[in-house]
Order: structure tokens, then C-alpha cells, then sequence
């Protein structure tokens, strides 16, 4: 295996694998592991019902955050990537402090570090968890079954290239592949390369052809996808 490591952080590995083989695992996308977060689900309910009867909120006020945070789509983030491709000023905000940016479009980011990661000609981006799946959901929502899957979170760190063949992204060998594990302090998000003849769109029309896969980075936005 060749690959430079650049450990960012306990969980921020930077993998540029060059080996293109399936070991024989689970093909994408790969299927959710319905144990992930069993843990997880049962401390959330057992600490939502403690503070719901000590008086701290209550149960209408419970639910109307969890609608709330329900109701966001990857359209946000669509939104940040669109203003990023036509406001270099704004791109280069994103890039230096992704929630100072983030918040600028009135999605504020609280309590993790959002860190946009850009695609170009020779570089690609790719997001996972491996430890759970911490996810940018104020921007995209609830994290897909895959992304949480005990098949996504081993393999695209340990053979990258043909997890994102799975998905229908074959990159040229020449282009470096960079993993970003996200840990419970930070948030990745993928800024995609714009495509081609899109010169003539505005940036409404722009984030409509951004897709939640192009934002995680298992996808690539191809030329005329408009």
C-alpha cells in the first residue's frame, strides 16, 4: 500500500492509496449496520426523558428541535458550495473558517469546527467516520444508512478507490485521494469541483445541481449534469 498520512487530528487521516483491488467485502452502497448506534440511541433516550422530567424542557420543546433538525436537506450546504463558486472572496472564507462562512448564509454551526475540504484537477475529497458518524448536519441533514455502515466506515480508509468505484466514481490514478475521518470536535465538507458549461448559471440554478454524495465526496459533479 503507498500513501501519505497526515494526521490533522486523533481521527484526520489524509490517504492518497493507489491500490485499486476489492477484497471480496460488502459492495456499495454498503448496508447499514442496524448496531451502530444502539449505545448511542439508548444514553439519548434515557438523558432526553431525565431532563424532561427535572423540569429542564419539556416534551413539546423536545420535539419541535428534533423537527427542526429533521427538517434540514443538503440544500444548505448546496447553498454554501454555490456561493463559493461564484464569490472567490467567499470560497477563500470558507476555506480559512468554514463556520464563520457557513453562518454568513444563516446556517450557524455550534459546538464543532467545520472544515470545508475543496476538490480540484489533481486532488479529491472524501468524508467518513470510521468511529461513528459524526456528519455536517446542519448543512446535509441526516447522515445516509451507508455512511453509517460498518462497511463504509472500515473500508474507504483502508481501500479508498474502489469503495468510490462502487459509487460510480473512477478516479484517474493521477488524481490524490485524500480521506478525512471526522471526529466528535470536527465536521468535514466537501466543496466539489464545479463542472464545466455551468458558466451561464446563477448561483440559485448552481445549488440545485449540487448533490449531498458531491458534498460527502463519493461522487463527482460531471459536465452538463444541469
Amino acid at each position: 500500500m503507498s500513501g501519505d498520512h497526515h494526521h490533522h487530528h486523533d481521527h484526520d487521516h489524509d490517504h492518497d492509496h493507489g491500490h485499486d483491488h476489492d477484497h471480496g467485502h460488502a459492495h456499495s452502497p454498503p448496508q447499514p449496520d442496524d448496531k451502530v448506534h444502539s449505545y448511542h440511541q439508548i444514553l439519548s433516550i434515557a438523558l432526553k426523558e431525565l431532563l424532561i422530567e427535572k423540569g429542564v424542557v419539556t416534551a413539546a420543546e423536545v420535539r419541535s428541535f428534533i423537527e427542526k433538525r429533521d427538517s434540514i436537506t443538503p440544500a444548505h450546504g448546496a447553498k454554501v458550495v454555490a456561493r463559493a463558486w461564484v464569490d472567490p472572496a467567499y470560497r477563500a472564507r470558507l476555506l480559512e473558517d468554514g463556520n464563520a462562512a457557513a453562518a454568513e448564509l444563516g446556517f450557524p454551526i455550534t459546538g464543532t469546527k467545520l472544515v470545508a475540504v475543496e476538490n480540484t484537477a489533481d486532488t479529491h475529497n472524501v468524508v467518513v467516520c470510521t468511529l461513528c458518524s459524526c456528519y455536517p448536519r446542519d448543512l446535509l441533514g441526516l447522515p445516509p444508512a451507508w455512511y453509517k455502515s460498518r462497511a463504509y466506515r472500515a473500508r474507504v480508509v483502508r481501500e479508498p478507490r474502489a469503495v468510490l468505484r462502487e459509487f460510480g466514481t473512477d478516479l484517474p490514478d493521477d488524481v490524490a485521494l485524500r480521506v478525512h475521518d471526522s471526529t466528535a470536535d470536527i465536521r468535514f465538507l466537501v466543496v466539489p469541483q464545479r463542472p464545466g458549461g455551468t458558466q451561464d448559471l446563477d448561483e440559485e440554478a448552481l445549488a440545485a445541481i449540487v448533490t449531498r454524495d458531491s458534498m460527502i465526496g463519493v461522487a463527482r459533479l460531471e459536465e452538463g449534469a444541469h
